[in-house]
């Protein structure tokens, strides 16, 4: 009986949404919600780098109209410079030069105009100069003045007396109140749209990811709603990115389903083998315990050892074949001399075959190599010997040969026995089948002997016969074992 350990889903929980926390597995997590984590962070930190990008392109755009308008206010008051009778630069400054700079922000205006090096004419004389580099006729730049920053304009030209010109310059600034305002408003404006955009972004991701896993819910609710027994493919339409994991778990039912019908196979096989020895070993002993003398006791008692040993010898080939349904490709391969391992399953069954009166022989040829798991291919060997000395009869010759064929190394065993008739020898190869043989013999097989050959040689990729004896007389099963390389 399988016990399943765990605490029962909520019925009330999501599809799929059995337990977030097992002792047997891992923490679950929402994908979901990983998605939509990831899309929010990889937008912030774009949105980060996006919003400095744009306070620098802000602050650029909003220098760029401040100096316009401060480049206009100096060349307003420029063209108001005259020479006058007396050589003297003179200028009336207009109230449009500095009506232009004023703001909602109330930004503070300064000016300064100076003749030649040193000759101060009207504004405010202790305004920062700018450096100007030669033959610049508007420079701009930042600075301080009255602990305040401000942006500065300077506007270099030359009044004309009719008979030569007097160079002057024009400082013009102002506070900058209204640019950060500007360039705050900009940024503002900027870091508000891309916050749509990233929530916008959310919630499409949130709803596309909700539709996108309809499949995996359907999917889950059909596996839930399966009983325990069924165990037929899951035939639901999911996405070809999940596609993966389904046929991956209807191969795993696959060979779940081969497990449990062999495990099914096996308890049913062992039941109905068992029950005849258990109930001679029964009967025997009943016998012996109403015997009328020790000599009727010690008979039945024999008996019943007789039937102990049958049902040893049955369950260990139940046990032998239940492994190999079990072993399927997972075995231990290594390359072995087929030669050397038949030779000492031959020897091993010297003694047998000699209290049997059969004479058991070897032919072969060293140094011929296969890839074999070695624990069962002795099991191969001893089955394919141990059913010959039991059917080949007292009197009878077994021989035990290995050859190298046509890219195939060749395993006989041979006997001179009463062989079984061509038209019976499908039936020993199935599972608890014991062919009619052409002659009458006493002896009892469970009929696995044969099967566990074939089921062995087949996990080998070798190919198995049943033959004639020599002469058309007696067994002879032949098994071909790819040569290893």
């Amino acid at each position: 009986m399988i016990r399943m350990i765990g605490t029962p889903a909520d019925p009330s929980s999501p599809p799929g949404a059995s337990g977030a926390q097992s002792a047997l597995g891992p923490v679950a997590y929402s994908l979901r919600r990983r998605l939509l984590a990831w899309l929010l962070v990889a937008t912030a930190v774009i949105g980060v780098a996006a919003l400095f990008d744009t306070w620098d392109e802000a602050v650029d755009t909003a220098n760029e109209v401040s100096d316009r308008v401060l480049a206009g206010s100096a060349l307003a008051i420029a063209e108001r410079v005259i020479v006058s009778e007396r050589g003297a630069l003179e200028v009336d400054i207009p109230y449009v030069a500095l009506e232009m700079l004023t703001s909602a922000a109330q930004d503070r205006v300064f000016y300064r105009v100076e003749g030649p090096p040193g000759h101060f004419i009207t504004g405010y004389e202790t305004l920062p100069s700018i450096e100007r580099r030669e033959g610049q006729t508007a420079a701009f730049g930042d600075a301080l003045f009255r602990g305040e920053p401000i942006r500065i304009a300077a506007l270099t030209r030359s009044a004309s007396t009719g008979i030569n010109s007097v160079p002057f310059v024009v400082t013009v600034a102002e506070t900058t109140i209204a640019r950060q305002q500007l360039a705050q408003a900009l940024l503002v404006r900027s870091g508000l749209r891309l916050l749509l955009m990233i929530v916008g972004a959310a919630v499409i991701v949130w709803v596309a990811v909700s539709m996108s896993l309809q499949p995996l819910y359907r999917l889950s609710e059909a596996i839930a709603e399966r009983s325990p027994d069924d165990l037929h493919p899951i035939r639901e339409r999911v996405p070809s990115e999940v596609q993966g994991l389904v046929d991956t778990v209807n191969s795993f039912m696959v060979r779940l389903e081969g497990s449990l019908d062999a495990l099914r196979h096996f308890t049913g096989n062992a039941s109905h083998q068992l029950r005849t020895p258990l109930a001679i070993i029964r009967t025997q002993l009943a016998l012996a315990d109403r015997g009328a003398d020790l000599a009727e006791a010690r008979a039945a008692a024999r008996k019943a050892d007789e039937a102990v040993a049958n049902a040893e010898r049955i369950l260990a080939q139940l046990l032998l074949m239940a492994r190999i349904d079990a072993s399927a490709r997972q075995t231990a391969m290594q390359k072995l001399d087929l030669t050397a391992l038949a030779r000492a399953a031959t020897a091993d069954h010297v003694p047998g075959a000699a209290d049997a009166g059969i004479d058991l022989g070897f032919e072969g040829e060293d140094g011929i190599l296969v890839l074999v798991e070695p624990l069962l291919i002795g099991e191969m060997l001893k089955n394919l010997l141990g059913n010959a000395l039991l059917y080949a009869g007292k009197g009878s010759e077994v021989t035990v040969r290995v050859e190298r064929g046509d890219r195939a190394a060749c395993l006989e065993v041979e006997d001179d026995g009463p062989g079984i008739p061509a038209e019976k020898r499908s039936t020993v190869l199935r599972r608890f089948e014991r062919g009619a043989t052409e002659k009458p013999v006493t002896v009892s097989g469970s009929g696995l002997g044969l099967p566990i050959v074939e089921e062995i040689a087949r996990l080998h990729g070798a190919r198995m016969e049943l033959a004639d004896g020599r002469a058309g007389k007696g067994l002879k099963v032949i098994l071909r074992f790819p040569l290893a390389g």
